[in-house]
């Protein structure tokens, strides 16, 4: 059984880790608030955008272009976002998972464009071949992050060294609700209107190749920074969210080890008292 010191000297360890997890929950929500507030306000422009990428698919088959072009996938190309540090519950391990399943699911050799660490030094170690690794501000994803991806997506894709480049991060829905999903940046595939409508006749001005050129690589850009939004806030909401556990099981264990503690301190008393007692006695005797 543990000594009196020694579970004093426990609660003072746990207090001391209660402090540090309480205030990475607070760094935590007020970067969740910032970081929840951006999605929100980028979603708007990313349906938007996936609108009128229906609009215009309904005018029948679009003109060429590297962005869109379909070969037979001999290589692929992941881009996995995760953290850059670990103490978010279970975010990285969704994440690896998820990409792990698929990476064994695929017929074809796959490279990895990695946004944070966990990803890239998990599946490094297992033979995967890590093209580039990104790192992004603890504050969150910026435009530039978002463009550096970009740059590289394309320039694998257009380059011939991949025929396919997918994407895997985690969409937000609340600090408690995260779900880790695989999308496919590219070929950029036409999002075809539901129901199947008749094809709409469009007067471009410009003409549909240029209108193409600059409307592609910004459809491709606002998917990506997207993600990166979605996956911010989802790490946030994820950390905050595993240190406010963290935080209330370490006050549990406090109270535990101050009562082991009390009963300990009781017992000492008592044991005292009674050879206090007991000394008495034999000297009346």
């Amino acid at each position: 059984m543990a000594t009196l010191k020694q579970i004093r000297q426990r609660i003072k360890t746990s207090k001391s880790i209660q402090q540090i997890t309480r205030a990475m929950k607070l760094v935590a929500a007020a970067r969740l608030k910032k970081a929840q507030d951006r999605v929100l306000e980028a979603r708007p422009y990313s349906d938007k955008m996936r609108d009128f990428m229906t609009s215009i698919s309904g005018a029948g088959d679009l003109p060429a272009h590297p962005l869109l072009e379909k070969r037979p996938v001999q290589r692929a190309c992941l881009i996995l976002v995760t953290a850059d540090r670990g103490l978010a519950g279970s975010y990285n391990t969704n994440l690896i998972r998820k990409a792990w399943d698929f990476l064994r699911a695929q017929t074809v050799p796959t490279d990895l464009i990695c946004v944070g660490k966990k990803g890239g030094q998990f599946l490094s170690k297992r033979g995967y071949s890590v093209l580039h690794q990104i790192t992004v501000p603890t504050s969150g994803a910026r435009v530039e992050d978002a463009r550096e991806v970009t740059r590289l997506a394309r320039e694998v894709f257009e380059s011939g060294e991949v025929d396919a480049v997918y994407v895997c991060y985690s969409k937000f829905y609340s600090p408690i609700r995260q779900v880790p999903q695989i999308v496919q940046l590219l070929p950029i595939e036409p999002v075809k209107s539901e129901g199947g409508a008749a094809a709409k006749n469009y007067i471009y001005e410009p003409g549909p190749e240029e209108l193409l050129g600059t409307l592609l690589p910004k459809y491709l850009s606002t998917l990506i920074y997207q993600a990166l939004l979605e996956a911010t806030a989802s790490e946030h909401g994820s950390r905050m969210t595993a240190m406010t556990s963290a935080t209330d099981n370490a006050g549990k264990m406090i109270q535990q080890l101050t009562l082991t503690a009390n009963r300990a301190r009781q017992a000492g008393i008592t044991k005292e008292i009674l050879e206090v007692v007991g000394g008495a006695e034999a000297l009346k005797s």
